[in-house]
C-alpha cells in the first residue's frame, strides 16, 4: 500500500484536483467518477471542523470551522457524495452541513455507543455498501482507523491542531489494493511540532 502526501494546490477556490501515486482523482475536470458495480467508488475522509470551546461536552463549530465546512463543499463541487457518514455529534453534523444541502444528502449518523472499535466498525460495514462517492466526516481518533478499516494503511491519530487533512481513498478491486491520498482543503493548520498531542474527547 502506498501513502501520498501532497498539498494540493488549488486552481481557484472551488476548484483543485487531487494526484498522486498514480491515483488521479479529479474533482475538477468535470468528468465525475463512475460508480462501481461493487463497493464505493471513492471514499472521501476528513476529521469535523475547527470547534467552539463551550460547551465541552458537545460543542458546535467555530467560525473557522464553518469557513471549513464551506471549503469541504468547495473540494466535492464535480463530485458529490451519494451517502454521507457523521458521528453524533454537532461538530460531524455542522462540518457535513453545507455538503448535504447542497447535493440534498441526508447524513447519517453513526453511534458511538459500544466504544471507538464498534463504531470504526460500523461505518466502514456501511461505506462499503455503497456505490459512488462517500464522504465521512469523523474524529482525530476515528478518521484513521477508518481508513484502515477501509483497507488502507495503518496511520497515527490526527493532531489535534490538524483539520485541514482530507484523506481520499480508491477502494481495492479485482485483488488490487485500496489507494489513498492524504491531501489539505481549506485553510492551512498552524505548523505543528514533532510532538504535536492528540485530545480526548476528540
Amino acid at each position: 500500500m502506498t501513502t501520498a502526501s501532497f498539498r494540493a494546490r488549488a486552481l481557484s477556490r472551488r476548484a483543485f484536483s487531487l494526484a498522486a501515486a498514480g491515483l488521479a482523482l479529479s474533482f475538477a475536470a468535470g468528468a465525475p467518477l463512475a460508480a462501481q458495480s461493487s463497493g464505493p467508488t471513492l471514499v472521501v475522509l476528513v476529521r469535523h471542523g475547527e470547534k467552539a470551546a463551550e460547551p465541552a461536552g458537545d460543542p458546535p463549530l467555530s467560525a473557522a470551522g464553518q469557513a471549513r465546512a464551506e471549503a469541504l463543499l468547495d473540494a466535492l463541487a464535480h463530485n458529490p457524495p451519494i451517502a454521507i457518514f457523521v458521528s453524533p455529534t454537532k461538530r460531524t453534523h455542522e462540518t457535513a452541513q453545507f455538503v448535504a444541502g447542497k447535493f440534498g444528502v441526508k447524513p447519517t449518523a453513526i453511534s458511538l455507543a459500544g466504544g471507538g472499535a464498534a463504531h470504526v466498525a460500523a461505518v466502514a460495514a456501511a461505506v462499503l455498501k455503497q456505490r459512488g462517492v462517500v464522504l465521512v466526516v469523523g474524529h482525530s481518533n476515528t478518521i484513521p482507523a477508518i481508513v484502515k478499516a477501509l483497507g488502507g494503511p495503518a496511520l497515527p491519530d490526527l493532531c489535534d491542531a490538524s483539520y485541514a487533512t482530507m484523506f481520499v481513498l480508491q477502494p481495492g478491486t479485482d485483488g488490487k489494493p485500496a489507494t489513498l491520498v492524504r491531501a489539505h482543503y481549506g485553510a492551512a493548520d498552524p505548523a505543528l511540532g514533532a510532538g504535536c498531542a492528540p485530545m480526548s474527547p476528540r
